[in-house]
């Protein structure tokens, strides 16, 4: 039921893009490359042992879209896509449910995204400072994921996805340097509601949430 609200909002979404009074608007094309640092991810579950909490790696984000220029806004649809390696663990033990931190772990997660974003945007004499806001829907997706034991071990890998709701903020500058053409600078700050992944004989709640440094081109046409 989750997943078919997600990806009824996200159709939703883009639908509300396409039906924006185009004619009046300039249309353009862009395209972003850059550093996403995920934060550590606590994990709730109804056991008290288990996986506590989930560290990563800085990894590799990319941000894709075509959108609408209306002047001092944008509207716009984006497709997102980021993976970070998993650098740790914590895990509470039992009985004595004490907490052994930095466990080693290995495998990735990946977050494909699907985002409708508005954008805010101030001219200060040639180059635009912006805001902007989104949401949508992403796709989480743990790969290859295990720790401790199983490391040493070589046992068995959890892989799993989920889809749920997502939304982002950020902030940018836009340097023209050609006809059409500007220069992206962005920061965004983006974020998952909880989805649920495999925890001992129960699922677990977690949410993903990044902050990503971007650098890109914006072509209208």
């Amino acid at each position: 039921m989750k997943k078919t609200l997600a990806l009824l909002f996200a159709g939703l979404a883009v639908a509300g893009l396409s039906a924006a009074p185009a004619s009046a608007a300039d249309h353009y094309v862009s395209g972003n490359v850059g550093l996403s640092w995920m934060n550590d991810s606590s994990i709730a579950a109804d056991e008290v042992y288990g996986i506590d909490e989930i560290s990563f790696d800085a990894g590799l984000s990319l941000l894709g879209a075509v959108g609408c220029d209306y002047g001092d806004y944008r509207l716009e649809a984006e497709i997102g896509y980021q993976q970070n390696d998993i650098d740790e663990v914590n895990i509470i033990n039992e009985p004595e449910f004490a907490v052994t931190s930095g466990v080693p772990s290995e495998g990735n997660v990946s977050v494909l995204s699907l985002m409708a974003n508005g954008y805010y945007d101030i001219n200060l004499g040639g180059v635009d400072l912006y805001a902007t806001a989104g949401m949508g829907v992403a796709q989480v997706s743990f790969e290859d994921f295990r720790y401790g034991d199983a490391i040493e071990e070589d046992g068995g890998s959890m892989d799993f996805s989920e889809t749920t709701l997502a939304w982002q903020v950020g902030a940018g500058l836009a340097v023209p340097i050609g006809t059409n053409i500007a220069l992206d600078a962005r920061y965004r700050y983006f974020a998952t509601t909880d989805f649920s992944i495999p925890q001992g004989k129960s699922d677990a709640n977690i949410n993903i949430a990044s902050h990503n440094v971007l650098l890109g081109l914006r072509v209208g046409f």
